[in-house]
């Protein structure tokens, strides 16, 4: 298994329009062979470490969120690293995913501190 995974900001105003095209990405991903995807909103980001005591680094932190910002963590799920770059490579040769389609359009989250990585999967149920 392979996963990549995404941690952004949101404006909290900008959420509905954020979900809007999360909600794109996933039939996109998903038609194209993801096995999963999911796009979560930062709840709980008060963390503490196991002894009670606020953590020195959490989600908000990492991501630089401001007071009006939400926390997005994100991931796919695929069999494997290369059937994930076959799938990235269909899901952006897909038309809905063309730079057509956004040139001009603002986006519902700040880019510059948009953090994406593929991670190998350690331990899976």
């Amino acid at each position: 298994m392979y996963v990549d995974g995404f941690l952004l900001v949101v404006p909290k105003d900008k959420l509905a329009e954020y979900k809007k095209m999360a909600a794109m990405g996933a039939k996109i991903w998903m038609k194209h062979g993801a096995l999963d995807y999911k796009e979560c909103v930062g709840d709980d980001m008060d963390a503490k470490g196991m002894d009670g005591k606020p953590s020195p680094m959490n989600f908000p932190k990492a991501a630089k969120a401001k007071e009006d910002e939400l926390v997005i963590f994100s991931y796919i799920l695929f069999e494997s690293k290369t059937r994930r770059n076959k799938v990235n490579k269909m899901v952006m040769a897909d038309p809905a995913m063309s730079a057509d389609q956004w040139e001009g359009k603002d986006m519902p989250f700040d880019m510059k501190r948009f953090s994406y990585g593929g991670f190998k999967v350690l331990v899976s149920n």
